[in-house]
């Protein structure tokens, strides 16, 4: 192990359902109280949140983001939020790359809507080259082994092309349940430890892939100009990353006003 690589703070992104916990999950990592748990859905901003954790001699960088399917969200929000997404890929970069995702979901049904935010990530603004690990929670009322609930469920997964390299069923609610709660503790710090382990992957730092490709055209189009090339790509947002046709279209306007105008 170098020095380097030992004194790097490892970079985690938290992503995935509105509702399944992401805070409870990070103040479960970090051992004591460092986000807010008290679900507001007047979220003050749709870009993530940073919280540095250490456990075990490690440090690392969680970095927990806006859920994209939450209902209050309109189009305006939403298309707020997959830039920021994109925006911290872009930062992440800067810090020495990202070096897991980590997809929080709530025990309960593989949605459309979560098969989608699971690719944003993963496929497009990752390239698949990150290891990805899935989390499940709200299992403290599980009857046996919490993983119980991943046997029963893991082939509608794999159905679903839905590949993560690890996972976690645990809760992240003390309540009556203190020993499953520490129990999850220790599993997630296991995975973590497992999939960030010194030498197993470099850091991915970015690279050309499909969804920043598409942003770097987006931006380079002017106004009245290669209208073609902005109708070829608005079918691949709707096709890959789930999008209507109609948000596709809007966020291709955004981003072409952006270029034009300059952000506001």
């Amino acid at each position: 192990m170098n020095s380097d690589t030992r004194n790097k703070h490892i970079n985690i992104v938290l992503f995935g359902q509105g509702g399944a916990g992401k805070s409870s999950l990070v103040n479960l990592i970090a051992g004591k109280r460092v986000a807010e748990t008290s679900i507001d859905l007047n979220r003050c901003t749709l870009k993530w949140e940073e919280y540095p954790v250490k456990f075990d001699g490690g440090s690392y960088n969680i970095f927990d983001t806006v859920g994209l399917e939450e209902p209050q969200l309109g189009i305006p929000q939403y298309l707020d939020a997959v830039e920021n997404a994109y925006s911290l890929i872009q930062n992440l970069e800067r810090q020495g790359g990202i070096d897991l995702l980590m997809f929080c979901m709530r025990a309960g049904r593989l949605t459309a809507t979560l098969q989608n935010n699971y690719r944003l990530f993963n496929e497009f603004l990752c390239e698949k080259k990150i290891p990805i690990v899935l989390v499940i929670t709200y299992l403290e009322n599980e009857v046996g082994e919490m993983d119980n609930w991943w046997k029963r469920n893991k082939d509608t997964f794999r159905h679903q092309e839905f590949d993560v390299d690890g996972h976690a069923c645990i809760t992240a609610i003390r309540g009556n349940c203190p020993e499953r709660y520490e129990q999850s503790r220790t599993t997630i710090h296991k995975l973590v430890k497992e999939f960030t382990a010194d030498g197993q992957k470099r850091a991915w730092k970015g690279g050309d892939n499909l969804f920043v490709s598409l942003i770097r055209k987006l931006r380079g189009l002017v106004s009245g100009k290669s209208r073609s090339k902005k109708d070829k790509i608005v079918p691949r947002l709707t096709k890959r990353c789930g999008l209507t046709a109609d948000v596709a279209k809007q966020l291709a306007d955004r981003i072409q006003k952006d270029a034009v105008e300059g952000p506001s």
